[in-house]
């Protein structure tokens, strides 16, 4: 993930503290991986309106706007996850508004918009659907986003939760069923 946690936990104590310098270590130190993180998300659906690198900014630009009292890079990564779903949130709200006539007149000339409307509602599930998870058992919800939202995998998860692989697995399964059981389907 770029920066060992040290150098990066360092450099974001420094950006909280004013650093311009640090933010742009930060920044490059982190953009690939946020890069790779929005593909993963974005993959397959959703980017005839929105591209990875317009997410990756959207959430640069709530990250600045955000406190910045991380405490480490897992809690940047976390802080990080949860921006990434909120941007995706907001953005399947303002489609499913403008599907449902937001005020301005739309012209789709592609077939890539076919189902957009189904997976916007469906993030709008997920999305509350995890805020319930997130009430019941806090770390299920974390895996889920880091895995979900930011397309870490479970080894890159667990360093960031620093919990192990096995507690991974084991949060994984139970949030998959969990979210199944209320979505009533099969989660991957």
């Amino acid at each position: 993930m770029g920066s060992s946690a040290a150098e990066l936990t360092v450099l974001l104590q420094a950006w909280r503290d004013g650093s311009s310098e640090a933010f742009e270590a930060v920044a490059r130190a982190v953009q690939a991986e946020f890069l790779r993180m929005a593909a993963s998300r974005l993959a397959g659906h959703d980017q005839a309106t929105f591209a990875k690198g317009d997410l990756v900014n959207e959430v640069w630009l709530r990250l600045m706007k955000s406190d910045k009292s991380w405490a480490n890079r897992a809690h940047f990564f976390a802080t990080a996850a949860l921006t990434i779903r909120g941007v995706l949130t907001d953005h399947a709200r303002a489609r499913l508004a403008d599907k449902r006539g937001g005020g301005r007149v739309r012209l789709t000339l592609t077939e890539s918009a076919v189902g957009e409307e189904s997976m916007a509602a469906d993030l709008l599930t997920l999305d509350k659907l995890l805020s319930q998870l997130q009430a019941l058992d806090a770390r299920a919800a974390a895996v889920v986003e880091l895995t979900y939202f930011t397309g870490l995998d479970r080894g890159q998860t667990a360093e960031v939760l620093d919990v192990s692989l096995a507690t991974v697995d084991r949060e994984l399964r139970f949030a998959r069923a969990w979210l199944g059981q209320r979505m009533g389907t099969e989660v991957a």
